[in-house]
């Protein structure tokens, strides 16, 4: 005898239901748990890498991929993705400065050599001069 189990439609239903009802404990449940996901986090690394790693050699990845398929990707794009967009890029917004900010600060500051003429050898030099200096800001941090 199987264990007996409610129609899946009516769980996925109930599941939805409590899950918005839940929203307001949610927020206030991450709102007090910083510091302890920091640090539960942190201590976790070894185990993080350790399941990248597993995950990885059995290809998981393009597994993935492949059981979700396009179709999943345009629908929940298309129906998730484009009410969420702007409200999450506007969020956003004091990161992106924040995080941008040195490398257009390195930009601003670099002496590039003379320009040449299209395809020179003097505007690849332009071209590599910005590659080292944006490499070298992302490695000292």
């Amino acid at each position: 005898m199987g264990i007996r189990i409610k129609d899946t439609s009516a769980l996925s239903k109930k599941f939805a239901t409590r899950a918005s009802a839940a929203a307001g404990d949610y927020k206030d449940g991450v709102a007090q748990a910083g510091g302890d996901w920091e640090a539960n986090t942190k201590a976790a690394e070894s185990s993080f890498e350790a399941g990248v790693t597993e995950a990885i050699s059995n290809k998981r990845f393009g597994r993935g991929v492949a059981n979700a398929g396009a179709g999943k990707y345009v629908k929940r794009a298309t129906e998730l993705g484009s009410m969420r967009y702007a409200p999450g890029v506007n969020a956003s917004a004091d990161d992106w400065a924040r995080n941008t900010a040195p490398y257009l600060d390195t930009l601003k500051n670099l002496q590039l050599p003379p320009r040449g003429p299209r395809r020179s050898p003097q505007n690849q030099q332009r071209s590599a001069a910005v590659a080292m200096a944006l490499g070298a800001m992302r490695t000292s941090k």
